[in-house]
């Protein structure tokens, strides 16, 4: 492509940024135990921390088995080290300790979607406080796009996630979105890679505090749809993923109740 840019159109220029991304961006390097301990970390330095609630998972190669924290860990604990491995039925493969039994509604999904690779869930505060309202999550600013049209909302607290029921229920409700809200709970995101999961849990709390505060404020205005789902292609590239997530990863480990993580 020539070095003049200011003769093309937008879809060019995006294009464009797409192909330079791939030349320059790459994986930072971290394996699959370190990037799902260090979300825990993230996740937790960034306003998701709430006690011991909340399960973060990551599908592994052999069928039916999956990477989560060890319950009584909290998310601010977890290291590649502490990780345990288990199947379906939340028996422990690998590693001391059991897993938080509402991981059961975590082997629903996956049997349900076979692209998703990660799933978070956590009761961030802004999220819980918005799931009381009983609303959907409204996406109408730029830089919360890359949910836009793919948050699914559940309007019915089940109880205690624990039960097949649940496990039914919340995969059911998810569809094929990456997101949703779950009313009276939390936020569930389920992606193709942990790097993509992380960055939309920090979108979606980032999304719910804007969406109380406008709404406190007036009415929230909706935006253009084609041009929301412009802004979501654009944000949710791998290449992108790889290099926020690498920037959120840099910016915990800087702090030294991080540095046991890796």
């Amino acid at each position: 492509m020539s070095h003049d840019t200011f003769n093309l159109d937008k879809n060019q220029l995006i294009q464009h940024a797409f192909n330079q991304m791939e030349q320059h961006i790459q994986d930072a390097g971290y394996s699959l135990r370190q990037k799902l301990a260090l979300t825990c970390r993230i996740l937790f330095d960034n306003g998701h921390d709430s006690g011991l609630a909340g399960q973060i998972t990551a599908r592994m190669e052999q069928p039916g088995t999956f990477l989560t924290q060890r319950l009584g860990l909290g998310f601010d604990e977890i290291s590649a080290g502490n990780l345990l491995l288990v199947d379906e039925n939340l028996q422990v493969l690998e590693g001391d300790g059991m897993a938080n039994p509402a991981n059961r509604f975590h082997a629903w999904v996956y049997r349900a979607r076979p692209d998703v690779r990660c799933i978070i869930h956590t009761h961030a505060v802004h999220t819980a406080a918005l799931s009381m309202l009983e609303v959907p999550l409204q996406i109408s600013h730029m830089d919360n796009c890359v949910l836009y049209e793919d948050v699914a909302f559940l309007p019915k607290w089940p109880g205690v996630p624990v039960g097949n029921e649940e496990g039914e229920l919340i995969a059911s409700a998810l569809g094929n979105k990456r997101a949703l809200l779950l009313a009276h709970h939390g936020l569930l995101v389920a992606c193709g890679s942990i790097e993509e999961a992380c960055l939309l849990a920090l979108a979606f709390e980032r999304a719910a505090r804007m969406h109380l505060l406008a709404a406190s404020a007036g009415k929230i205005e909706p935006i253009d749809p084609e041009l929301g789902r412009e802004a979501h292609d654009w944000i949710l590239r791998a290449q992108r993923s790889a290099a926020a997530f690498a920037y959120y990863a840099r910016r915990s480990l800087k702090q030294p109740h991080n540095a046991d993580c890796l």
